[in-house]
């Protein structure tokens, strides 16, 4: 399991009372990871929202640095070490930086609500209770990814709150891309992946490849996937810059809902992804597809994760673990 040691969480606290509240920087560096889930970054990136909005706000030449990282384990990793200002993870990474953090580390806002399909390869499993010891599914993250903590949900509701781990021993850490062409290959000890958009509508075209959950029947309905993070001293230390960001973000979401097939554009040439336009618009026009600021069906992560032990500190709202900015809006 992912968590903070000790002296890691005594020093980042060390380095964030101590470092004094200076004028904004001129530089906002942004991670993001692969897959549909984060294209209001792409969108970002692409359009410039962030410059434009930091201009508005009388921030001028603000440089915008973006860093594609495969890992939100590592994405943490750089925040924490203050390398990056503001981190495009699952939300159950966010979580886990926020309890390990004391709470220095909050959700900005969700990136998007998709549904994760959970497919396998073997002919014998068609749901997640015939998984068994010999299959061996990738997930992003072992135990704290968004895959993993979504089958602890589906492992409370199936064998109760005594088995909350019953799925862990199957899971394998492997990013998406790799892990469909584990799929692809047939090759490893891969037989099936927790996965995500675009991926998961071209694994079940491989072969024997089927889906056998899907994230939202386990949830009851859309729920969040990533999020956009950042610690509580870029938010108080950085009103301008910070709210610029959220206000690029909100004008990405915009952008992608007025005009289907023109942010399906920009995730091909942005990402560098080969797969069919016509596809990805179609995928989009999907209403369990959701971008939007207001956190949708969160708690059930931050509740699932501190009773399996993921993270100690127990949430009583929703908008303990996101900046009050998104506290008006209707989320959960």
């Amino acid at each position: 399991m992912r968590t903070l040691s000790s002296a890691l969480l005594a020093l980042v606290c060390l380095i964030v009372s101590a470092l004094p509240i200076g004028a904004e920087p001129n530089e906002i560096r942004i991670s993001k990871q692969p897959g549909l889930q984060y294209l209001p970054l792409l969108v970002m990136e692409q359009n410039r929202l962030v410059e434009k909005h930091a201009q508005q706000m009388g921030l001028k030449d603000v440089k915008v640095s973006w860093l594609l990282l495969n890992s939100g384990g590592t994405a943490v990793d750089a925040l924490l070490a203050g390398s990056l200002d503001v981190v495009g993870s699952g939300v159950s990474n966010m979580l886990v930086a926020w309890s390990g953090t004391g709470g220095q580390i909050k959700g900005v806002a969700p990136l998007a609500a998709v549904p994760i399909w959970y497919v396998s390869k073997n002919p014998n499993v068609k749901t997640l209770k015939d998984l068994g010891a010999s299959d061996k599914m990738a997930v992003p993250t072992v135990r704290v990814s968004m895959q993993s903590t979504i089958l602890g949900i589906a492992a409370d509701k199936l064998y109760g709150a005594g088995d909350l781990h019953h799925f862990d021993p199957m899971t394998v850490a492997l990013g998406h891309p790799d892990a469909l062409i584990a799929l692809q290959s047939g090759s490893g000890s891969v037989n099936a992946h927790g996965s995500s958009p675009p991926y998961q509508q071209y694994e079940v075209k491989i072969p024997g490849v089927h889906a056998i959950a899907n994230s939202y029947d386990i949830l009851g309905g859309p729920a969040d996937l990533t999020a956009a993070f950042a610690s509580t001293r870029f938010h108080d230390g950085n009103p301008k810059l910070y709210a610029a960001f959220v206000a690029a973000l909100k004008d990405a979401d915009e952008i992608i809902n007025r005009d289907h097939r023109n942010a399906a554009l920009i995730y091909l040439q942005q990402s560098g992804e080969k797969w069919p336009l016509d596809d990805l618009v179609k995928l989009f026009a999907d209403k369990g597809v959701i971008w939007q600021l207001a956190p949708l069906r969160t708690f059930q992560y931050a509740d699932i994760m501190y009773r399996s032990g993921a993270i100690k500190t127990k949430a009583t709202s929703w908008k303990d673990y996101w900046f009050p900015e998104l506290a008006s809006l209707q989320g959960s």
